[in-house]
């Protein structure tokens, strides 16, 4: 099968498994497996206070932690009896305040039992151990009209605020177009002051449909998205740190950047295309991931990698100018890849529906 991958700027044409650039070549990065048997692992996180240990996110409403790579039999957090689990719908992300040491707060995002997108805060024990349900305090909740599309991406950025990724509220196609529309919360990049007792959420991007995962890269505060497409291509999108001001992504007038739709564009904020954009044809629902910050492979530093759900294809990147460049597709497959996430050291991991949690390697 031929693949065709298009890249603002300019069109690459790969065959399937066998284009490959005289980088790819010199640095081929591989995926080992480190850890098996979690229930429907969707996202990966850490807190730098803790730099032996990683949580593991159970679609269920389960917070696993690994300490020194060894998964301890006590959860972190369990709220399975608030959460609405299956398809697109669980506990789907967490997020530790910069200042956990101090503070003890982290934050998740879930479906709650009607279905509706939740933000919530909770405080961990003393030791940082253990997280307590009995401290709930909610942040935001957003009424879901379908039961996909929810994002469910937390991430704190370089300027210290809560970032929340709302998908455009599922069905298809946006029929209510509300990622265009300014005064729906869905098809949004939400930002909030997490700590701020009253605090309302501000808007740092919409034409969203669904950005499941996205990332600041912890070297240069630039913010990566993978927004999920709807019939024929996927995206990721990026913004430098420098470059501020409110952004449209462009959904539902565009996928990837392909015209989908004759509705008006919201002309508030600037028109943000996509920077790597692939088709259908060799994938479905796109993973975003990290710039990889790590010191155990050199050859991927600076490297932004991501995968899709559906074919389990992985991908390397950098930008340069603002740009895709020396793209570079690996010949190992994870199915069912659900989520990346970082330790405090940088490395980076990847996750499956199926169970499995990975590292990369040399």
């Amino acid at each position: 099968m031929r693949a065709v991958f298009i890249i603002v700027g300019g069109l690459v044409a790969l065959a399937a498994g066998a284009g490959v650039s005289a980088s790819h070549e010199r640095a081929s990065f591989q995926w080992k497996l480190v850890g098996a048997g979690f229930s429907a692992p969707v996202h990966v996180a850490s807190t730098k206070s803790q730099p032996k240990r990683l949580y593991v996110v159970e679609q269920e409403g389960v917070i696993r932690v690994l300490v020194a790579g060894k998964r301890r039999a006590q959860p972190f957090l369990n709220i399975q009896s608030r959460v609405t689990s299956g398809g697109e719908q669980g506990l789907l992300s967490v997020a530790f305040h910069p200042s956990f040491a101090k503070n003890r707060r982290f934050y998740v995002d879930y479906t709650d039992l009607n279905g509706d997108t939740r933000v919530v805060e909770f405080r961990a024990n003393k030791a940082g151990t253990l997280g307590l349900p009995s401290t709930a305090r909610q942040l935001l909740l957003v009424d879901q009209p379908y039961p996909n599309h929810n994002g469910g991406q937390l991430a704190f950025g370089p300027d210290g605020l809560l970032y929340i990724g709302m998908g455009d509220g599922g069905s298809g196609g946006d029929p209510e177009n509300r990622a265009q529309n300014l005064s729906s919360r869905l098809g949004k990049l939400l930002k909030i002051d997490a700590t701020k007792r009253g605090a309302k959420p501000q808007l740092a991007g919409y034409g969203l449909r669904n950005p499941w995962r996205f990332s600041f890269d912890g070297g240069t505060g630039d913010l990566y998205i993978g927004d999920v497409g709807q019939g024929n291509w996927e995206e990721v999108d990026y913004v430098a740190r420098a470059d501020t001001g409110l952004k449209n992504y462009g959904w539902n007038v565009y996928e990837g950047d392909a015209r989908y739709s004759n509705n008006p564009l919201n002309t508030t904020g600037k028109l943000t295309a996509p920077v790597y954009v692939y088709s259908h044809s060799i994938g479905c629902s796109v993973t975003g991931g990290f710039v990889y910050r790590g010191k155990a492979v050199p050859a991927a530093r600076g490297r932004y990698f991501f995968g899709d759900y559906c074919s389990g294809r992985i991908w390397s990147l950098k930008i340069s100018g603002g740009r895709a460049t020396d793209v570079q597709p690996e010949a190992q497959r994870l199915r069912d890849l659900s989520s990346f996430g970082e330790d405090t050291h940088g490395e980076l991991y990847a996750v499956t529906l199926s169970g499995r949690l990975y590292r990369l390697t040399g």
